[in-house]
């Protein structure tokens, strides 16, 4: 099984808070479908078996139309296998998701929506520079549950004076609103963003760990009370609603990213696309993939299956480490995560290592522990 990401480079507005690739201007959108498709016919036999997951990623792929949609299905359904059941995900704003364009979702190929809620409130909106504000937050899920079951918010949390009430009723609105997953991120401040520059000038406040931390512990105790389950770090999700797609990624699948700046994975290799959409359209119509790919050493695939394996409830299994890297590296896991295992941070289950509900904020941190660097 593996999973095709497709990276639709386009937005409205540029989030204050972003990183990803992406361009505010539409008008090479076709010319970019185009090599969409172009780059999967000339990749598609790179992954293995058939396609179990599909995820429209962005930027904001609410922006496609259904024309743009047909053309992308056409061309994978042509040139791929797709399991009889995949799992279909389409991030979207909630600006875009007019009822006419959830229709036009619902009757596609899309079978998951991943909302960028973000926010309930207007100030944090306003901060975060979203194109869309608090009525439309609210107004887009209650129309999208009417033609969609699985849906998924993405809410942000450790803002600059955003209060433990607050952040509380954002929760309980989600709740409320009977919303099946939930993906929570702490606000982070990336290079060369609006956001780093605003906080420079101090026109912002900087972020504070500890804030971010509190929000974490109630975000754990809000969503285990509603009946979710936090079977990755940054994902909630109640019974039958876990993402396929995330799960994919934490456990080590094959994918394959279409589009500029899209990563794939196969096990072996880590490749990655030019973050320049002319260039990439001009590199696919000349048929040249615009990729640098990085071959995984058997230390790199330890410490990948590290740094995600301890983010989900799943952990790591230290007879997955002997059978697939060899004993040294299982005796050295074992060795660094010993430490971790008396403080409470981690605990052994079953062969596994992982981590606690004290540890969990840590688990970054605690990955980076048993990283090994030295040994090949």
């Amino acid at each position: 099984m593996a999973g095709l990401y497709i990276h639709i480079p386009f937005c409205k507005q540029a989030c204050h808070y972003c990183d990803f690739h992406f361009s505010t201007s539409l008008k090479k959108k076709s010319a970019l479908v185009n090599a969409l498709c172009k780059e999967m016919i000339l990749r598609k036999d790179e992954i293995p078996g058939p396609l179990q997951t599909i995820y429209f990623g962005g930027g904001t792929p609410s922006l496609l139309d259904a024309e743009d949609l047909q053309q992308i299905f056409k061309t994978i359904d042509s040139h791929f296998e797709v399991t009889e059941a995949p799992e279909i995900t389409l991030e979207a704003n909630p600006d875009d998701l007019t009822e006419a364009k959830l229709k036009m979702l619902a009757e596609s190929r899309i079978n998951r929506l991943s909302i960028g809620v973000q926010s309930f409130f207007e100030e944090d909106l306003k901060l975060m520079n979203r194109a869309h504000d608090a009525g439309e937050a609210l107004a887009c899920l209650l129309l999208a549950k009417q033609y969609f079951d699985n849906i998924s918010i993405d809410l942000i949390y450790g803002m600059p004076d955003m209060s433990d009430a607050r952040w509380q009723e954002n929760l309980d609105q989600a709740i409320a609103l009977d919303i099946p997953h939930i993906s929570s991120y702490a606000l982070t401040v990336e290079p060369n963003t609006a956001l780093q520059k605003f906080i420079e000038k101090g026109v912002v406040k900087p972020m504070d760990d500890a804030v971010a931390q509190k929000h974490f512990e109630i975000l754990l105790a809000h969503m285990e009370k509603a009946g979710f389950e936090n079977y990755e770090f940054s994902n909630f999700g109640k019974p039958g609603y876990f993402s396929q797609n995330n799960t994919a990624y934490w456990t080590g699948k094959p994918y394959l990213g279409i589009g500029p700046s899209a990563h794939s994975f196969d096990g072996n290799t880590r490749s990655w696309n030019i973050n320049n959409n002319p260039k990439y359209i001009k590199a696919i119509e000349a048929n040249v993939l615009p990729i640098e790919r990085e071959n995984l050493s058997t230390t790199d695939k330890y410490n990948e299956y590290v740094m995600t394996g301890l983010r989900t409830i799943w952990g790591i299994s230290l007879e997955k480490i002997e059978q697939d890297f060899g004993l040294k590296f299982k005796e050295y896991a074992l060795q660094q995560a010993q430490k971790h295992i008396e403080e409470h941070l981690l605990f052994l289950d079953d062969h596994r290592i992982v981590v606690t509900k004290k540890g969990k904020f840590l688990s970054d941190g605690l990955a980076s522990d048993l990283f090994l660097l030295n040994l090949s």
